[in-house]
């Protein structure tokens, strides 16, 4: 059988719901999985980018964590906009200092829906821990491009070991 990607990429977007309110949690990756997120420049224009939509009520961004080919964002969406031209806007301005590094966002993004049965401590673990699992941080280092809003860590802090993570989280 003969895989057609045009097709999965249509099935990302299939059943897809913009919900003002709801919190997703999002993935958007570099074309081709390219490594470049990470670099100073690439990473302040994201962050700055992310929180801005936060300031204009695109979103309301509650932990991000930004990967050297991907990001991980949980945000609850705002009313301005749809969570597809949310995603295009966020690609759209940090485009250029992605060029910079020779690297471009993929053309779609993966979005998850929280249910109020979801508990939203599994995404902010998921997100936090990302770099420790992936090895690019140690244990005691603190990875630079993660952010928590202020009203999240003050109870999402209380799980870690002194803001890092539990040596049982990164076992096995």
């Amino acid at each position: 059988m003969t895989m057609n990607p045009a097709k999965g990429r249509a099935s990302l977007r299939r059943g897809r719901i913009s919900a003002p309110g709801a919190e997703y949690f999002l993935t958007v990756c570099t074309d081709g999985r390219r490594v470049g997120l990470t670099t100073t420049e690439v990473g302040e224009a994201v962050m700055l980018e992310l929180k801005a939509m936060d300031r204009d009520g695109t979103w309301i961004l509650r932990c991000v964590g930004i990967m050297p080919d991907h990001i991980h964002v949980l945000a609850i969406l705002g009313e301005r906009l749809p969570l597809g031209r949310s995603i295009q806007r966020l690609k759209a301005k940090t485009s250029e200092g992605l060029r910079a590094e020779r690297i471009d966002w993929e053309r779609d993004f993966f979005d998850h829906r929280l249910r109020a049965s979801d508990d939203a401590l599994d995404v902010f673990l998921y997100i936090y821990l990302n770099p420790y699992r992936a090895h690019l941080a140690r244990r005691m280092d603190r990875w630079p491009w993660f952010y928590c809003r202020p009203q999240d860590w003050e109870w999402f802090h209380s799980y870690l070991d002194q803001d890092r993570p539990p040596p049982e989280w990164l076992a096995g």
